[in-house]
């Protein structure tokens, strides 16, 4: 059990160590509710948001004993948890999240399962962008984006004709052809979401990605690849992929 007591808007529990989320749930698989909950170090005082050395903590709930997992990028912000059965065993897993803060957006995110009192991560965000995010995206003429994903084979095509005309100006000349060749780029994970898309009770996890075209902040969609797990593999594997794109006004 955690005892701890309250520091700023966390639970400090030794030596600048705060508690930063907890929940509660059956992850080892013994039927018996367990804690689990994720501690850290400000960095600041207590109007700090950031931390670091965050770690993943469970304490079985049957022997009261203590197990802890370190996290690859373990700094950021908005540390938390999500407990759920990501695989079909009916056994709750594991999913961490951390906000990176960056320019970017980007976010740390993990699945761990703890069957049987072993931690085994199942999904990260790195691994996810290696394995399905080998992409291009090329500014094409008549004021289209061409976004092409190798690792998936697929393709799609966003109209950007209802952009500010200044900046369409920089890129094509009055007949909408392309100035020079310009490219974006797809960036890494900005969120991985928890869904139960098949209703099934079994969540599949969701991956955003920004599309960016000639700066950072220059958004031009989202990659969205929702993830189901795959037992013969003991992977995650693409349900399918869509680029979606925010909407114009109207008026």
């Amino acid at each position: 059990m955690v005892y701890a007591y309250i520091w700023g808007s966390h639970y400090m529990i030794r030596n600048g160590t705060v508690v930063l989320d907890v929940k509660w749930g059956d992850v080892n698989g013994d039927g018996t509710p367990d804690q689990v909950y994720l501690t850290g170090n400000p960095t600041g005082d207590t109007t700090s948001s950031f931390v670091q050395n965050i770690q993943l903590v469970v304490v079985d709930g049957r022997s009261g004993v203590r197990y802890t997992s370190q996290l690859k990028d373990n700094a950021g912000y908005n540390a938390r948890l999500f407990l759920g059965d990501f695989t079909g065993e009916r056994v709750d897993n594991i999913l961490v999240s951390i906000d990176s803060g960056g320019s970017g957006g980007f976010t740390y995110n993990y699945i761990f399962s703890f069957m049987k009192n072993v931690f085994r991560e199942l999904y990260n965000n790195e691994w996810f962008y290696e394995t399905y995010s080998d992409a291009s995206v090329f500014y094409e003429d008549n004021y289209k984006v061409r976004i092409v994903n190798r690792s998936l084979q697929k393709e799609y095509i966003l109209d950007i004709s209802k952009r500010d005309p200044s900046y369409l100006s920089e890129l094509y000349d009055s007949n909408g052809k392309l100035k020079k060749p310009v490219e974006g780029s797809v960036m890494g994970v900005s969120g991985a979401y928890p869904i139960d898309l098949q209703g099934d009770r079994v969540y599949e996890i969701w991956p955003f990605q920004r599309v960016i075209g000639l700066y950072n902040a220059d958004t031009l969609g989202y990659l969205q690849t929702p993830l189901s797990w795959n037992a013969n593999t003991s992977k995650f594997i693409p349900m399918y992929q869509w680029a979606s794109v925010n909407g114009n006004d109207t008026n």
